[in-house]
């Protein structure tokens, strides 16, 4: 939805923090419905209701917009917490945490909307392409990389190769469910059944790593 009116606030960082939410929202909104080169600064400004000198004071140019539009977008299903490793909670329960989260995040409207447009855009533009990536898939891929490193030194798993067992954990949770959702011949998992296919996924995952 537009956020025309923005909510008063103190001088300073919060207002600065509202405006910067407003442009990032406003950006997400018009990149999937316009696409990339659809969507001006102007349109974007008017949307989050600020000026166009605003959008650029927060984001120097749209393809940083765009950037941080991917970010934003992924962080708000797989905040960096969750890839932290803590000798309170199993690993086993931190995988599914991601896993789930990584679900929601990919099967989203609004995920599938951008990997269609990024799909159409990726013969014309490999700037773009690459600026996606970088914000989006490889900052979770890395996230998850670190954490299983981490897993494999203090002997919770057995990964000689996080890298590519963080690869290898995604494909899982994608698999063909995401495929079809993508070319448009089915519809996500929900509930029960989406918590299962994550849980028979993660349990594919740690057979496979597991330290014993």
């Amino acid at each position: 939805m537009p956020n025309k009116v923005l909510p008063s606030s103190g001088p300073g960082r919060p207002k600065d923090l509202l405006k910067r939410k407003a442009i990032l929202e406003a950006a997400k909104t018009l990149f999937l419905s316009n696409g990339y080169d659809g969507s001006s600064m102007d349109a974007i400004a008017a949307e989050a209701g600020v000026s166009k000198l605003t959008v650029y004071s927060h984001f120097t140019d749209k393809e940083k917009l765009f950037a941080e539009a991917v970010k934003s977008k992924c962080e708000e299903q797989l905040p960096e917490l969750l890839f932290e490793l803590s000798d309170d909670v199993p690993v086993a329960q931190v995988l599914l945490n991601i896993g789930h989260g990584f679900y929601e995040l990919i099967n989203s409207r609004e995920s599938v909307e951008l990997h269609r447009l990024m799909v159409s855009l990726a013969a014309q533009d490999s700037t773009l392409s690459k600026t996606f990536y970088e914000a989006g898939p490889q900052r979770v891929l890395h996230g998850l990389e670190e954490l299983l490193r981490r897993a494999d030194q203090c002997g919770q798993l057995r990964i000689a190769d996080p890298l590519s067992a963080a690869d290898q954990f995604f494909c899982l949770i994608k698999g063909g469910v995401n495929f079809r959702l993508l070319i448009g011949c089915g519809e996500a998992l929900t509930g029960v059944e989406a918590e299962a296919y994550v849980r028979d996924a993660v349990e594919v995952f740690l057979r496979a790593f597991r330290a014993d």
